[in-house]
């Protein structure tokens, strides 16, 4: 592995604001929401909490989330043009502040997409170029990116967990961490699961196809 010497082998050395949490943690951020939606958003209104709003122009904050939501890699040296790129895509991009209760002072809240298909993810940047996920769709989950993932919403009835846990067995996938989530008993609960490996694109499908799921993402590593 390639030694680290500063923090610009990080960033590169055009990023502007050489700060592991603003620059390359939020680019890490803006890529794994952009995993989480599934596909490269088109539409996009980003809030910033704490720190984040506060630093967002000096530290370039904002052009490394949607260097992320663009699909670009931390040492990009098309980062500090990443705003001028979603226009010339034809991207609606927007940035507003919002104060969030006990949230992590460098935190952001992506809505991606529009109406009914929006998906809104929320989470900071630790530090170190590190990330953590807190929330998907109003969920609480946890998720820092370093490891393939599988979502999974359904139903909140019995069977539900061991028929996807069962599936994944069958395909020899082994689960590193998984962690369940739901609005109320019953109702519809999410699984976020961190797997050792990266299930093929066949397994996805037949989790598509267990009668109590709804939907199944996989989230990839950034």
């Amino acid at each position: 592995m390639e030694k680290i010497n500063s923090i610009f082998d990080i960033v590169g050395p055009i990023m502007i604001g050489p700060s592991s949490s603003h620059t390359a943690g939020a680019v890490r951020l803006g890529a794994l929401a952009r995993n989480i939606y599934g596909k490269e958003p088109t539409r996009a209104r980003i809030e910033l909490h704490g720190s984040f709003h506060a630093t967002s122009e000096g530290h370039g904050t904002k052009l490394a989330l949607v260097a992320g939501l663009l699909g670009m890699l931390v040492d990009d040296v098309d980062i500090v043009n990443s705003i001028d790129i979603a226009k010339q895509r034809g991207y609606t991009y927007e940035f507003t502040d919002v104060d969030l209760v006990d949230a992590h002072p460098n935190t952001a809240v992506f809505h991606l997409g529009e109406g009914e298909n929006t998906t809104v993810v929320q989470g900071s940047s630790v530090g170190g170029g590190g990330i953590k996920i807190t929330h998907i769709n109003g969920y609480e989950v946890r998720a820092s990116g370093t490891l393939p993932a599988i979502l999974v919403l359904h139903q909140d009835q019995p069977g539900a967990v061991s028929a996807v846990t069962s599936t994944l067995a069958a395909h020899n996938v082994n689960i590193a961490n998984m962690r369940l989530s739901r609005e109320k008993r019953g109702h519809t609960a999410l699984m976020l699961i961190k797997t050792d490996s990266v299930p093929v694109p066949s397994l996805i499908d037949e989790l598509r196809e267990i009668d109590l799921v709804s939907s199944v993402t996989f989230v990839p590593t950034v």
